[in-house]
């Protein structure tokens, strides 16, 4: 972000400089001593010159420039004749900026400006850290022009000068690229002029950046110089493109090219110049400066891509063993490839990730994509990283979106068309065959051993068939291994027929039938998949659940599906499942007699699996059946009561809707017709439809939500391209995304699709008269989308022109960028390239200004760009006065008890759209805290004929108009609030004071809008804010009038208005006023009682439709007749009170949102993403929320289904924050991360991972409502688990969660984990020998420590080092129940603690750095002087090759709790906090002196680089600034 204002400030610097007195002289200056006369030169040209004679007696008569040690004494004088000095020097670097690009074709001229920079150099003159960076952009803009061949060069091969030639100045942008160089073909002269150039001038600019480097630049400077010789380096034959192709052949490299070449070779291997530290080789490493393409004929270039290669693998030697952490699908924030595909943009890109199973830059592999999976060899390393990735995401379902990102189509699937690689796919087929076949045996297994394991094949079976249906699995390479593997390898394992019901879900898949169809061997691949048939000859006949009844049949209805393919088949089928198929036609022929329907209310167990059994093997009659069902209560007209118009509405009587159990079981095949028909009747139908069809059509998309999919907008659009331009489809459409399937997006990772396709539906319906119900709905939707995202999100993907956001909009759009930096960061360093023109567009059209008390919360980024916003409050205002008289006539005539109703025609039609905005002003002036004296049935009219947008412009300045006539009454003598604030502290002093009036009061006092934070101190006089109460309790009755008593206005657009609005002392006090009201509060009840059980999938019932007025009414329902079906007042405010908490707590007002909390926990219980809520707040307010209010806070999740630590309401409940919880508690937080959340390692604890696990860590919850019992937390449905989506993310962020809530500080919470991660193997190794007994040979003799490596003593441990204490943490069963060896538990607690790190507030980065730095100081690296390098070297090997080794054959304690392993700990889990910033040097270290340290800073960095995440904290920045010579990320 420095380097974005540096570069804006810096370009506006040559504007405001460039007429400045100062300049023509400094230009004259310089004139002189380059013999460059400019007046002279003037003269010359206007001047008619005869013949030659004349022009060599010119020549010879010019004066000659003085000498260059005059320079610096006539620089001097020239200084005294300015007051302003900093003026003057970024006048005179801006002027040898554009020396440098002038003259560097010119030899002697470039030696005295190279001279004169020195020069000022050494009398301090010349700031580095801001001219070099302008020079380097310069530069670049210079080039630019070159390529273009804008410059005119000279025969001399001297550049113009300024007058002639463009001057970028200082700061210019470097923009430079590929096709701006190509953009023109070149004539061979001009190429050679063009090169000799660029070749010159870059030639010229590495001398000075040399000359620079020997000065102490700040890190940043170093950055930009490091970037700046890469790009030159990496894109040096860039200029050939453009040559016509005569020319091509004779151009040849000049000599300059090898000079500016081997300039610039001198200045990296300065930067990279271990015994300065200015810039790590890794560095190199990342840049992929070793894969350049035709590569010159050049040592010195040969000689350092052959050391960036030697490093590199030095690098992946002692990463390799720290490398555990896969990028699995449910960890921390995902990684762009925007540098490895620089061809892929706009939407391609924006879904381009890093592989998950190798770490891209560290190792330094080349390949990408498809490319990097096809190359993955069977039985490799990467091999057993992919399965083991692939295994954990079968169990965990990651969101579809991850899937189709790494996976590849089945080459026997793929089009020939089709040769473009695949990018960012980095699992082939064979990978995610091979990981489905090991599901679907581990399943089996759990079959063969376990009663309750039908949840676990559901899940698995949506995968399954979305994964078929992709094509990524070749179906018949998996009946192929499935057969070998169970069949003819372990036939014991085939006991039931879950492979035959897992193939039927499939067996009608379109690519599959062609598989089949098509297939040489189809004979033999029948057999194999009949080979799965298993019958059941001990079937229980008292005990029969619908799951075995289908298990029973579903070979049958396998055997008639296989049949119907290829009726040649029959003697290889099984005739007794022919005849058995008979049976379901039978039970459906007597289900169905005569006109009797299917009564899915009271099914027994005995129909409901035979109707499961029926959508397997007869699909059409069952979905005919449950379509049936849902239109068999008939149809009804809706009443035309107080509707004008004579239209006849039909709407479908309500019905039972389908129950989840029911649904559960159903094939994916007559799901997808069912969905499909359901959509027909829906969006097609003549008749409205019921609720519970609605409700139906959700639920099938929740119970699959891979399979069922689909993106409504496009879909919808595809069947009927004007469908949305029915109101009714587009409101019913709308209602179910805001009310039903958000999380749905959000998992499949299309909420930004949502949003955008939303957005364009607003931007076309904000103009339009009379539109509300569907603009408010669709904006309300637009509201939960962006609060609910979790990264960044583009308007537009040209990043230009303004939003189509509404004013709200922007406004949210906002907050949830600060939220999202602040809380989660910001992922991708590519995202700082747009992320200030993403504020651009947002602000071009957004007319708020935030207060200093929402700002100071903000992140940095945004906070910088807005803090100098002016506030438009007071021309809003003065724009009020100017129109105030016009508009109170007209708000006259229009709106007394007697107007005449034709009036309100004439005022729709012919006022002023300027004035129009002020009407609700008008209204609310005439009122005079009486809302009975004015005509409310023709303000009502008038709102409901006005556009949507003018009518959110009227309510802003209606907010500011009455909270700016509160101020006017005050001043003119109105009566203040008087009274006392009693608050006691911890000693029992009583503080009071009294408002309005000035107190002497015990300590001292954040003064705000509500004056409630006392801090400790003496006698002080304090003035506070001064309320009327009269005024208070009318604004709020006048408020009330437009809400509730006639529904002017929509409630939600309002109470976000008024909030907005909270640097003014009355607004946070009025919108308290109306959030407690009555009317609200029975609104909020009513809304409750009719919506039933937050967890609609529950509700068995019939559906009550409120009425479309009692539930929107009278501004929204206005015109309209299409009933509502989940929408209400009321539920348009679940995004509206987290950002009042937010504003409150801003305001320093916590017993006020503790109090609004308290109200309306109840109601947050159904927001769609109250657990992200819950999550967020923490982490935007850590360290400035009270305990209480945290407690409150958690009170608004389902606690009893969020797996949190059994001791975890203890740890919050402490009063005493100084101490900090045990560190059995954080290892018991850090083993559930292992258990739940790391890929398993091994088979064994594989096998305990999938099984119920939460009786390990956390308290059992109570068994789920929806009836199906003993179903693991881990294994339940998406549908239970939407936010946030994953059991896996659950687990996870609930410990963040955890964390954030403890009432101790970070540098603590910080200090235990990474003592955990630095002791962990040490304490498990005790534990487990205190119970199996330690092996001979442990002990603390020293004998032992000489079979280390590190060849260290308990002598040269020193006594600062930190000694381990195992006592905290109680590790008796952490290995014997996570099934692995201590060694691999304690690299997953590394692993556990990393991704904990990651997913935390900055607060916690800083504290992170110093305590891993604090370790590494304490080493005996450092210390003890006595060792030589080669020990040095073995040590940190020793430890960094893989920091479990040292305790492997178990010597003694104290090598085994070494720093050198500490370190290689500490490293390794760095490593693994991936998001938070880059590490940087240590402070107050000088690694030059040690081998060792040098290489561990360098491992260090291989662990920090490729994980580079811009930190947005200015305390971090500023501590990195601090320590001296350090690396760190130009942001």
């Amino acid at each position: 972000m420095d380097q974005n204002h540096r570069a804006v400030a810096s370009a506006a610097a040559p504007r405001a400089y460039q007429f400045h007195p100062t300049r023509t002289a400094i230009i004259d200056l310089f004139n002189l001593y380059l013999g460059r006369n400019s007046t002279r030169k003037t003269d010359d040209s206007v001047r008619e010159t005869p013949n030659k004679l004349q022009k060599r007696v010119t020549a010879f008569n010019r004066d000659l420039p003085p000498p260059n040690e005059q320079f610096l004494i006539d620089f001097e004088q020239l200084q005294t004749q300015f007051q302003d000095q900093e003026q003057l020097r970024v006048v005179t670097e801006s002027v040898l900026i554009g020396l440098v690009v002038q003259c560097s074709s010119h030899a002697p001229r470039a030696e005295f400006v190279l001279f004169a920079l020195r020069s000022l150099c050494r009398i301090g003159y010349i700031n580095w850290d801001s001219f070099l960076p302008s020079l380097l952009s310069s530069v670049s803009s210079a080039e630019v022009s070159f390529a273009h061949g804008s410059s005119q060069v000279s025969q001399s091969g001297v550049i113009p000068s300024s007058s002639t030639v463009h001057n970028p100045g200082v700061g210019s942008p470097a923009q430079i690229s590929t096709d701006s160089l190509s953009c023109k073909t070149l004539s061979p002269d001009h190429l050679v002029l063009r090169d000799y150039s660029v070749s010159c001038l870059r030639q010229l600019s590495c001398k000075i950046i040399l000359s620079g480097l020997e000065s102490n630049l700040k890190p940043v400077t170093h950055a930009d110089i490091f970037s700046n010789m890469l790009n030159w380096l990496v894109n040096w034959d860039q200029r050939q493109q453009g040559v016509v192709e005569s020319a091509a052949k004779t151009w040849k490299p000049d000599t300059v090219l090898n000079e500016w070449l081997h300039s610039c070779l001198d200045v990296i291997w300065l930067l990279v110049d271990e015994d300065k530290c200015r810039v790590p080789f890794y560095e190199l490493l990342r840049s992929g400066l070793q894969f350049i393409e035709n590569i010159p004929d050049d040592e010195a270039l040969f000689t350092i891509i052959l050391e960036i290669h030697r490093r590199r693998d030095m690098v992946a030697a002692h990463m390799q063993m720290l490398d555990h952490h896969l990028h699995c699908p449910t960890f921390g924030t995902h990684r762009f490839l925007s540098q490895a595909y620089p061809s892929i943009s706009g939407e391609a890109s924006s879904n381009t990730r890093y592989s998950p199973i190798t770490y891209p830059s560290v190792l330094g592999e080349p390949l990408h994509g498809e490319d990097l999976a096809t190359s993955i060899q069977r039985g490799s390393l990467d091999w057993e990283r992919a399965l083991r990735c692939l295994r954990h995401a079968l169990v965990a379902t990651p969101s579809p979106d991850w899937w189709r990102r790494v996976l590849i189509i089945a080459p026997c699937y793929r089009p020939h068309a089709q040769q473009v690689p695949t990018p960012g796919a980095v699992f082939s087929s064979e990978m995610i065959c091979e990981a489905a076949i090991d599901r679907t045996i581990e399943l089996l297994k759990m079959t063969n051993t376990e009663t309750h394991c039908w949840q676990e094949w559901l899940i698995f079976s949506d995968i399954f068939f979305f994964l078929m249906k992709s094509g990524c699995i070749d179906f018949l390479d998996f009946v192929d291994k499935l057969a070998s593997r169970v069949i003819e390898g372990d036939p014991q394992l085939l006991q039931s027929n879950h492979v035959t019901w897992l193939l039927a879900q499939i067996i009608r898949i379109e690519i599959v039938t062609s598989a089949l169809n098509t297939d040489p061997k189809k004979i033999e691949t029948t057999r194999k998949i009949l080979l799965f048939h298993k019958e059941d000859k001990n079937s229980d006949s008292i005990n029969v659940s619908p799951g075995s009844i289908l298990l029973d049949f579903i070979s049958s209805s396998q055997t008639l599906r296989i049949w119907s393919f290829n009726s040649s088949l029959k003697e290889y089928l099984n005739h007794e499942q022919l005849q058995k198929g008979k049976q379901i036609d039978e039970w459906w022929k007597q289900v169905t007699k005569g006109e009797r329907m299917m009564d899915f209310m009271n099914l027994d167990d005995r129909s409901i699996g035979m109707f499961w059994v029926l959508s397997h093997t007869m699909a059409q009659p069952a979905c005919e059946a449950v379509m049936n069902w849902l239109t068999s209560s008939g149809i009804t007209e809706l009443p035309a009561s107080n509707i004008q118009s004579s239209e006849r509405v039909v709407v479908m009587r309500e019905c039972y809707p389908l129950p989840m159990s029911l649904l559960s079981g159903l094939s994916i095949n007559l799901c997808l017709k069912l969905a499909f028909q359901m959509e027909e009747s829906l969006f097609l139908g003549q008749a409205i439809p019921s609720i519970a069809m609605v409700e139906t059509y959700t639920r099938l998309l929740l119970i699959q939500p891979h399979s069922l999919f689909r993106s409504h907008f496009s879909t919808l659009t595809q069947r009927s391209p004007s469908i949305l331009s029915k109101s009714g489809v587009s409101l019913l459409l709308l209602e179910i995304l805001n009310y039903r399937l958000l999380p749905l997006y959000r998992y499949h990772g299309k909420s930004k699709n949502l949003l955008s396709d939303v957005t364009k539906l607003i931007s076309m319906m904000k103009g339009k008269r009379g539109e509300h119900r569907v603009f408010r709905l669709a904006e309300n939707l637009c509201m939960n989308i962006m609060l609910s995202l979790r990264d960044f999100f583009v308007v537009k993907k040209e990043l230009k022109g303004p939003t189509d956001f509404t004013e709200t909009l922007n406004r949210i759009a906002i907050i949830s960028l600060a939220i999202t930096i602040k809380t989660r960061g910001i992922g991708e360093v590519e995202h700082m390239l747009y992320f200030l023109p993403l504020l651009e567009q947002i602000m071009s059209t957004c007319q708020h200004t935030w207060s200093e008390k929402t700002l100071r919360h903000f992140p940095t980024l945004i906070r910088d760009a807005l803090i100098g916003r002016v506030d438009k409050r007071g021309h809003s205002i003065q724009a009020w006065k100017q129109v105030e008289t016009t508009v109170i006539n007209q708000c006259t005539q229009l709106l007394s008890p007697s107007a005449d109703p034709g009036y309100v025609v004439t005022y729709i039609n012919h006022s002023f759209p300027q004035h129009r905005q002020y009407l609700c002003a008008g209204a609310w002036m005439l009122m005079h805290g009486h809302p009975d004296s004015i005509n409310s049935a023709n303000l009502g009219r008038v709102l409901r004929e006005l556009s949507p947008d003018e009518v959110t412009s009227n309510i802003y300045t209606m907010v500011d108009v009455l909270l700016h006539q509160i101020h006017t009454e005050l001043q003119h003598g109105h009566p203040l609030q008087v009274y006392t604030y009693a608050y006691y502290d911890s000693d029992g002093w009583k503080m009071e004071v009294k408002v309005g009036n000035a107190w002497e009061i015990h300590g001292e006092m954040d003064v705000g809008p509500f004056g409630r934070s006392f801090l400790r101190g003496g006698y002080r006089t304090v003035d506070l804010p001064a309320v009327n109460p009269d005024l208070l309790v009318k604004a709020s009755a006048g408020i009330a009038f437009f809400i509730w008593t006639h529904e002017l206005l929509p409630l939600d657009i309002l109470l976000l208005a008024i909030t907005d609005r909270d640097d003014d002392p009355h607004a946070l006090r009025i919108v308290m006023n109306l959030l407690e009201r009555g009317e609200l509060q029975q609104r909020i009840k009513l809304f409750c009682l009719n919506r039933g059980h937050h967890e609609h999938w529950l509700q068995g019932g019939i559906f009550k439709r409120t009425e479309l007025q009692k539930a929107l009414g009278n501004h929204l329902s206005w015109k309209e007749r299409y009933p509502p079906f989940f929408d209400d007042i009321a539920a348009r405010l679940l995004p509206v009170i987290p950002l009042i908490i937010y504003r409150l707590v801003e305001n320093d007002a916590a017993d006020l949102a503790d109090r609004v909390l308290s109200t309306f926990t109840p109601f947050l219980a159904y927001h769609p993403t109250r657990f992200t809520f819950v999550r967020d707040i923490l982490a935007y307010f850590y360290g400035h929320l009270p305990s209480q209010l945290i407690v409150r806070i958690l009170n608004v999740l389902d606690l009893s289904k969020i797996p949190f630590s059994e001791s975890f309401p203890q740890q919050i409940g402490s009063t005493n924050s100084a101490i900090c919880p045990p560190q059995d508690y954080f290892a018991t937080l850090l083993f559930g991360i292992v258990i739940n959340v790391i890929p398993p390692l091994n088979s064994k604890a594989k096998s305990l991972s999938t099984g119920d696990t939460s009786k390990h860590f956390v308290k059992t919850p109570p068994s789920s409502l929806s009836g199906q019992t003993n179903v693991s937390d881990s294994h339940k449905a998406f549908y239970q688990n939407q936010d946030p989506g994953t059991y896996t993310q659950l687990v996870l962020e609930t410990a963040v969660i955890e964390i954030l809530s403890l009432p101790v500080s970070p540098s603590q919470i910080v200090s235990s984990l990474v003592q955990i991660v630095v002791h962990v193997q040490q304490t498990l190794i005790q534990s487990n020998n205190g119970m199996q007994g330690a092996p001979s040979g442990v002990g603390q003799s020293s004998s032992a420590l000489a079979t280390s490596p590190s060849g260290g003593s308990t002598d040269s441990l020193g006594t600062s080092r930190s000694t381990p204490s195992g006592s905290g943490i109680n590790a008796a069963n952490f290995v014997s129940r996570s099934g692995y060896t201590c060694q691999q538990l304690s690299c997953l607690f590394i692993q556990a603690c990393g991704l904990l790190f990651a997913q935390l507030p900055p607060d916690f980065h800083m504290q992170l750095y110093l305590e891993a730095s604090r370790i590494i100081k304490e080493s005996w690296w450092l210390t003890d002087g006595r060792k030589s390098l080669k020990e040095l070297d073995s040590a940190v090997g020793y430890a960094l090759l893989d920091p479990t080794s040292a305790a492997q054959d178990y010597t003694s304690t104290a090598i085994v709790t070494d720093l050198p392993v500490a370190v290689g700990r500490t490293i390794g889990l760095r490593r693994l906090a991936g998001t938070v910033v880059g590490l940087r040097w240590l402070p107050g270290t000088d690694p030059a002196g040690s081998g060792g340290l040098g290489l561990a800073c360098r491992v260090w960095f291989g662990s920090a680089g490729p994980d580079l995440v811009v930190s947005t904290d200015p305390a971090v920045r500023a501590w990195f600034r601090s320590v001296g010579p350090v690396w760190w990320a130009p942001c």
